[in-house]
């Protein structure tokens, strides 16, 4: 069952990955207004008729519901690899936090936490008015010590 799991999910992968490119490209937007032209342009053929209304609403409206799961497939891979590439900056930049890694998995009330001390950090730089800051409270809070003591001393 695992083997056929991943097998589909890779075909889709690769038609769903296919079907955004091309789907986003120059190309599918000039064929898209191009229909939607000719519909407009036979509405008078018809008689702006229900049927004639009714095409269109039912076109865009099936295009819409499949292509929200196709670009939600190719959103979620895409934010899949950023992560592994950030978590891969943050894992070889000896100064960086280990504890930034992964953080996409964090409850709430954790990120939140996080931020508070992101935000403490900003300000201690701005206040420091230095490009260079450090990366943690802990080394800002020494950091800030030594230059207050270099400058009395």
């Amino acid at each position: 069952m695992e083997n056929k799991k991943s097998g589909l999910s890779a075909i889709f992968a690769r038609i769903s990955g296919w079907i955004t490119r091309k789907t986003g490209s120059p190309a599918a937007f000039i064929i898209a207004l191009a229909l939607v032209i000719l519909w407009a342009a036979l509405g008078p053929v018809f008689h702006y008729s229900d049927t004639w209304q009714l095409v269109i609403n039912t076109s865009t409206t099936i295009i819409t519901f499949l292509m929200v799961f196709i670009i939600q497939q190719s959103q979620n891979r895409d934010t899949a690899a950023i992560h592994l590439k950030l978590n891969e900056l943050i894992a070889s930049e000896a100064k960086a936090s280990n504890r930034l890694i992964d953080i996409e998995d964090l409850s709430e009330e954790e990120l939140m936490v996080l931020k508070k001390f992101y935000v403490r950090l900003s300000a201690k730089a701005k206040k420091e008015n230095d490009l260079h800051s450090s990366h943690s409270l802990d080394e800002a809070d020494e950091n800030s010590t030594e230059k207050r003591n270099k400058r009395r001393g």
